[in-house]
């Protein structure tokens, strides 16, 4: 029997009503202290139809933030508010885990405590850019090169703040392993430059993601820890000059912790999904967990996906900020609403383009 987008899956210990997710979307809505408000309550809230809900990159500490009005999980304040969030969506019936990031060189000294530089595996500046109110946006800080002796330090940020989360009520977390941050960047030969065992071959530049994985898991049990890679997405000055065994490698160390799932963004996020030749099928062989695919699927893409087994789980980020209830939507092939003119897909302020996109009658 081929397997429905709608179908049941299980996910660890839980069990998720259908195989589509809601991918970490960065909404930049949080209130003072980067805490999440009543409004990020209502958001998620409103999507808790969807199989499994990941909610926005969340910082593990107050290094690790690169955005403005981006979520923490590292103040008692941050708990209570995710707190809030989860049983909103608990009481819907939906399922809800929290993406856990560091943004690594992907940030600036006026988002950093004492205005230091950010870390990176090298003191190499990434082009890319972040917004600081007042002054628009600008060029990310130079960061400076973790000393080896850190990591331990950013490793224990990743596992406190998993055990936060569990404390917020969350069903699990992803680690995120993607898009150019910290993670990302120690994993590619184009941001990392290092000599130490955290640098130069795969097995080296894999390791801080391996050790955090592991230390992450031992906290909070492997059902309920999953990953997202993006293998070939240029974002943030992503580079790699062969990922097709770098990520093979990953993987490989991935399914030795058994962590709950893999989230494989296919392609250049938000653009094309063939801008550089890459075998996904490939690392799927290599993994015997769940397995979730994104970017710009359809409807009849993920239904595809799911039927043929290459994947287990698809996760949507533009369609489920314009529709609450997507799933509805596939289900009843129903049209989908249109991006608001006026409104941001990422970013913005208060509640237009962020709660008050229109569910079906």
């Amino acid at each position: 029997m081929t397997a429905s987008l709608f179908q049941p899956v299980r996910l660890g210990d839980i069990t998720l009503s259908n195989r589509m997710a809601m991918a970490p979307l960065t909404r930049n809505r949080a209130e003072e202290g980067n805490v999440p408000g009543a409004m990020t309550v209502e958001y998620y809230a409103q999507r808790a139809s969807v199989g499994l809900i990941i909610a926005e990159a969340t910082q593990v500490s107050a290094q690790a933030q690169g955005y403005v009005a981006t979520p923490g999980v590292h103040t008692p304040e941050q708990i209570a508010g995710w707190r809030k969030v989860t049983d909103a969506v608990h009481a819907k019936g939906g399922k809800i885990f929290v993406q856990l990031w560091h943004t690594g060189r992907m940030s600036h000294t006026a988002f950093q405590p004492g205005e230091k530089a950010p870390v990176a595996p090298s003191a190499i500046r990434a082009k890319a850019k972040t917004y600081i109110p007042g002054a628009g946006y600008v060029d990310t800080s130079e960061p400076r090169a973790l000393e080896t002796a850190e990591i331990a330090g950013i490793v224990d940020d990743f596992r406190t703040a998993a055990r936060h989360a569990i404390e917020a009520g969350f069903d699990g977390i992803e680690i995120h392993g993607a898009h150019g941050y910290l993670l990302d960047a120690f994993l590619r030969d184009g941001a990392n430059h290092r000599t130490d065992a955290y640098g130069g071959s795969i097995e080296n530049r894999a390791r801080f993601l391996v050790e955090l994985m592991a230390a992450v898991i031992g906290e909070i049990g492997a059902s309920k820890v999953g990953i997202r890679i993006s293998p070939v997405s240029p974002v943030n000055d992503s580079n790699e000059s062969n990922p097709q065994p770098l990520f093979e490698h990953v993987v490989r160390e991935l399914e030795k912790l058994h962590p709950v799932y893999i989230h494989v963004v296919e392609g250049a996020t938000g653009g094309p999904r063939d801008n550089a030749p890459f075998d996904y099928a490939a690392l799927r062989k290599l993994y015997s967990g769940v397995w979730m695919v994104n970017n710009g699927y359809t409807k009849d893409m993920a239904e595809q996906a799911v039927a043929s087994g290459h994947a287990d789980l698809v996760s949507f980020g533009r369609a489920m900020i314009t529709n609450p209830d997507l799933v509805r939507r596939f289900q009843e092939s129903a049209p989908l609403n249109e991006l608001f003119a006026d409104a941001p897909l990422y970013g913005g302020q208060g509640p237009h383009g962020y709660t008050d996109y229109p569910a079906l009658a």
